[in-house]
């Protein structure tokens, strides 16, 4: 099966000159989806040398509004693509619902299409949408209806729900009525007030989803409880609220649970018997499950001399989820699992995701495996891969694997160090050449994490530090997953890449200006790579602005998503990547294993020999949100617990960053918690201050005072909202003097936004 578009390619293509404007607008037109400059390079043939000069000709079209521009795909402009994120709107008479696209150029194009899109008679879950959804849609172009509708869509995911449910705190109040308090903080200061007889039971504290009305007249809204979704006593609150409000699946229907408590261990038929290599697991130690095992040891193959054979070996889900499922379609609903800081929201079972599907040690596993051959270099020579039953020699986190090699191994890990654990650090120091020689985006950027008292609240934050061990397995899973790609590749098998794009034009811009402001110079050159990110960012390590343009550059990226279509890994500077290491908790792994057991013959659970590319484009669009969507939730969570922690410290004083600048005043982001909390820009001071979007920051025009992105500051804690994770400072650190930007400022709103960010941040009664 052919992957990506199904352009004829001669076997010899010889270099032809470029096309004409013309005849690349037909050929986009003719595609049913969208294209990009690689596809059109190949479709005509286009030299190498001449690559440049077709970008050039892109720019001039996109320039001129003849295409447009979705990351590097090219559409013709005033035409839908393929797939589009669009907003339900209305029904038409016969109960079908009519979408249009979320983004239109109006003024270019006129008013946006009407998409009609089918009412299916049997909605797969999360696929029933109705009016005021946004959603994403498979689309095509059908020709003009009596009523002028030219466009049918079919819903691949439903991506917001109408706002009439909203998720809240139900309070009680003295005169006996009650008032939903929401958790959103684009909500604060909007509290309405229960209907009087529909309060379904709710106590106060409960959190409750609730139904909006506009009574009669002219009142203000109403809300009729619909569902009591638990205590906010509960030690598990703060989870649940985003459980909720994202409306995460944490459910397993009746079926998905019988067919896991059904399954049975696999056996050794079919597979290869590895069960007395030496595979260890390395995790967090408070992981509850054990996806991934490692091992190497020397290349005994005189034509490698100083080489390494790396074995990677992943739960083999695939023998236990078949397509069809019921846990295979809960499983893409889900697309991931979500981890809370007091919780975990499983993409599978418990029985399959902890048991059946972990890699416990000194128990027969079943695993899909990959042996790659590297050399001396660190480059990879070679690589096949097998379907194997294993069993794991020890389970071992990341500080105990490096206090072994560092000379302080446990009763455990002492009889490892000089037969397993010395031979995978020296693997990794071959790969970590490569790995340098490629130069991937190497940002600098601490992740904390939260330790949770037995009730569920916070004890301390810690930054975990750094280890080789974290380093060493991060690489060896690379390794994997391109081996995977490559393997997928060569057997025309479709897959599920992971794509991250090259930051667009527009960030470019902003980047550069923002850079020029500090001195720092940054290649004009269309055609950046993570290496020249990199110079920028080791020019400035130690130094004051390191935070700040970590940070810039990091808001300057991409963000990395699935993709039928490949068009490469920029962070990674990898050509070809796809994900195989983690099927328990990502389903764009588990359509990599399937697609490796279809492509090498390795028995049951391959991917069905009538998938196509477009369905697995579908399949990336609902994961790629279902990711977003599992970020999301994970991040507000993290808010709403830290902000619980500092409830009882009003008015104390801490040290942080400014994390961001916005027209209505600062966001910032304390050192010892990584709480972020905001600063109304009334409340700055007595000048007038001005948005610098450039220099991303806030600049006050009669005396050049500035707040900057990445500044040191010293904040008062003034409110704290835990139920919507929102905290409210007062910055008492003076900005530093800047008149060369007030020169620059550009139009804003300043002083005159201040009401904006008080009304956020109202205090609750």
């Amino acid at each position: 099966m052919t992957i990506g578009l199904n352009v004829a390619k001669p076997r010899n293509p010889q270099p032809r000159p470029l096309p004409s404007k013309e005849e690349v607008l037909e050929f986009i037109g003719s595609r049913s989806g969208t294209v990009g400059r690689r596809e059109i390079a190949r479709a005509f043939s286009v030299a190498p040398g001449d690559r440049a000069a077709l970008t050039a000709l892109l720019r001039e079209l996109d320039d001129d509004g003849a295409v447009e521009r979705r990351r590097k795909k090219l559409h013709r402009a005033g035409h839908l693509p393929a797939t589009v994120l669009a907003d339900v709107n209305a029904r038409d008479a016969d109960g079908e619902l009519i979408a249009e696209p979320t983004e239109w150029d109006e003024e270019a194009h006129g008013p946006p299409p009407k998409i009609r899109v089918p009412v299916p008679r049997r909605a797969r879950p999360g696929e029933a949408a109705g009016v005021g959804d946004r959603v994403l849609l498979r689309v095509e172009e059908t020709g003009a209806e009596d009523d002028g509708i030219r466009h049918s869509g079919r819903v691949i995911k439903v991506i917001d729900r109408a706002k009439h449910r909203i998720i809240g705190v139900y309070r009680s109040l003295a005169d006996g009525g009650a008032r939903l308090v929401p958790v959103d903080k684009k909500a604060l200061g909007r509290e309405l007030t229960i209907v009087p007889g529909a309060t379904g039971g709710a106590r106060d504290g409960d959190l409750i989803a609730a139904e909006v009305s506009r009574p009669p007249g002219y009142g203000p809204p109403q809300a009729r409880v619909k569902e009591r979704l638990g205590s906010l006593k509960s030690e598990r609150a703060v989870s649940l609220i985003a459980i909720h409000a994202h409306g995460l699946p944490h459910e397993f229907s009746r079926a998905a649970i019988a067919e896991a408590d059904e399954a049975r261990a696999a056996t050794l038929a079919g597979r290869e018997d590895w069960r007395k290599l030496p595979l260890v697991t390395i995790d967090p130690a408070d992981a509850k499950d054990h996806d991934d095992a490692v091992h190497a040891a020397p290349d005994p193959d005189s034509n490698n001399p100083a080489g390494h054979v790396v074995t990677v070996a992943i739960a083999d889900v695939g023998y236990y989820v078949r397509p069809g499922m019921a846990l295979d379609r809960e499983a893409l609903e889900r697309g991931n699992s979500v981890y809370f800081p007091d919780r975990v929201v499983p993409m599978l079972p418990e029985r399959i995701s902890t048991d059946l599907g972990s890699l416990r040690p000194q128990v027969d596993r079943p695993a899909m495996a990959v042996r790659m051959v590297i050399g001396a270099d660190g480059r990879k020579r070679s690589h096949t891969f097998h379907r194997v039953m294993m069993r794991s020699a020890a389970r071992l986190s990341y500080p105990q694997v490096q206090d072994a090699i560092d000379g302080r191994a446990d009763a455990e890990t002492a009889p490892l160090v000089d037969p397993v654990l010395k031979p995978l650090y020296a693997a990794y120091g071959a790969i970590k050449r490569a790995r340098d020689e490629r130069a991937p985006l190497d940002l600098d950027l601490p992740e904390r994490k939260l330790l949770l008292k037995s009730d569920g609240t916070v004890d301390r934050v810690i930054i975990p530090p750094r280890l080789d061990s974290h380093r060493l397995i991060e690489e060896f899973m690379i390794l994997a997953n391109v081996a995977a790609a490559e393997t997928l590749e060569r057997a025309r098998v479709p897959l599920i890449y992971r794509v991250h794009d090259a930051p667009s034009l527009d960030k470019l811009v902003a980047l550069r200006k923002f850079l020029a402001s500090l001195n720092i110079p940054l290649s004009k050159s269309q055609q950046l790579k993570p290496a020249d990110f990199n110079r920028i960012l080791a020019r400035v390590k130690g130094t004051d602005v390191e935070a700040l343009v970590n940070e810039v550059v990091l808001r300057s990226q991409a963000q990395a998503e699935y993709s039928a279509e490949n068009y490469g890994h920029f962070g990674l500077n990898l050509r070809r990547y796809a994900h195989f290491t983690s099927p328990i908790r990502r389903y764009a792994d588990l359509v990599v294993h399937r697609g490796l057991i279809r492509a090498l013959k390795l028995g049951d659970g391959a991917l069905p020999e009538r998938t196509e590319v477009k369905e697995l484009a579908e399949v990336a669009a609902r994961i790629s949100a279902a990711e977003r969507r599992a970020m999301a939730a994970e991040r507000e969570t993290v808010d709403r617990l830290i902000a619980h922690f500092l409830s009882e410290k009003i008015g104390a004083t801490f040290s942080g960053r400014i994390g961001g600048v916005v027209r209505a005043g600062l966001f910032v982001k304390l050192d010892e918690t990584g709480a972020d909390g905001f600063v109304p820009v009334g409340t700055l001071g007595n000048d007038y201050f001005a948005y610098n979007e450039a220099a991303h920051a806030l600049v006050g025009q009669a005396t050049g005072e500035t707040y900057r992105l990445g500044d040191r500051v010293t904040v008062k804690l003034v409110e704290a909202i835990p139920v919507a994770g929102a905290l409210r400072f007062e910055i008492l650190s003076d900005g530093r003097y800047e008149p060369s930007l007030r020169k620059q400022r550009r139009a804003g709103r300043g002083r005159n936004d201040s009401r904006q960010g008080r009304n956020r941040f109202r205090r609750r009664r």
